[in-house]
């Protein structure tokens, strides 16, 4: 249980830097965590692959949130902490479509790879659930016949935003990113026989500058207290 402290509104706010894929749970647990202690926190949210850039070029944050093996490559750079690594939340891929369009059958890997071959357009992200499907694509020897019709978003920006704005008919990004976007439908998670689950880790920073408040946020971002937050956003607890 975490202890209520009335008597730190003036400290400092714990700073991080996430991907986008845990934009809203950190944020609602942020919010939930200043209530129940007083201590503020302040987590940016940014495509993955600009949030690790940001913290590899040393730039000042308590918290790094991240997929496990962008935080195991800023182990590596001595960006962060190894010590201080918790899971926080997986996720699987998700599938949309613009709201009211036809919704294609993606029960089975058949299937999927059927509306796949079919789509328009595909659009997929820049993080860890894109670098899977190319190569998903590549497995299935449809790489070559779909890339004209391939489309990356930008980092930052939600595949999800494209399927609403009809610039891709076929949506691919974690469930996350996908349940809260409006004007699409969600179609569900890739058929288990090609899912990719991602886990988020969060680790303290070797810039960080409130090493001990930050150990004791990433307690409650892992604690039990935390799963509801998550399984409402899409996501499981690690």
């Amino acid at each position: 249980m975490v202890p209520v402290i009335n008597d730190q509104a003036t400290r400092a706010p714990i700073t991080g830097i996430s991907s986008m894929a845990t934009r809203r749970v950190l944020a609602e647990l942020a919010a939930s965590y200043a209530r129940r202690t007083g201590q503020g926190v302040a987590i940016e949210s940014v495509g993955g692959v600009d949030a690790a850039r940001r913290v590899e070029d040393d730039e000042v944050f308590d918290v790094v949130v991240l997929a496990a093996g962008a935080i195991e490559r800023l182990v590596a750079a001595g960006r962060v902490d190894a010590t201080s690594r918790v899971g926080l939340a997986r996720s699987g891929i998700a599938v949309a479509v613009a709201a009211g369009e036809t919704r294609p059958d993606i029960a089975t890997e058949a299937a999927l790879r059927d509306a796949i071959l079919g789509a328009r357009s595909i659009g997929y992200s820049t993080g860890p659930s894109g670098t899977y499907l190319q190569k998903l694509f590549e497995r299935w020897g449809i790489a070559g016949q779909i890339a004209s019709r391939l489309v990356k978003a930008p980092s930052g920006v939600p595949v999800g935003t494209l399927v609403a704005r009809g610039e891709v008919a076929l949506g691919f990004q974690q469930m996350s990113e996908l349940i809260h976007v409006p004007g699409v439908d969600v179609l569900g998670e890739l058929p288990a026989a090609v899912q990719s689950t991602t886990t988020f880790t969060a680790a303290i920073c070797t810039a960080a500058r409130q090493r001990e408040a930050a150990q004791a946020l990433l307690a409650f971002l892992a604690s039990r207290e935390a799963d509801g937050a998550k399984l409402k956003n899409g996501m499981s607890p690690a």
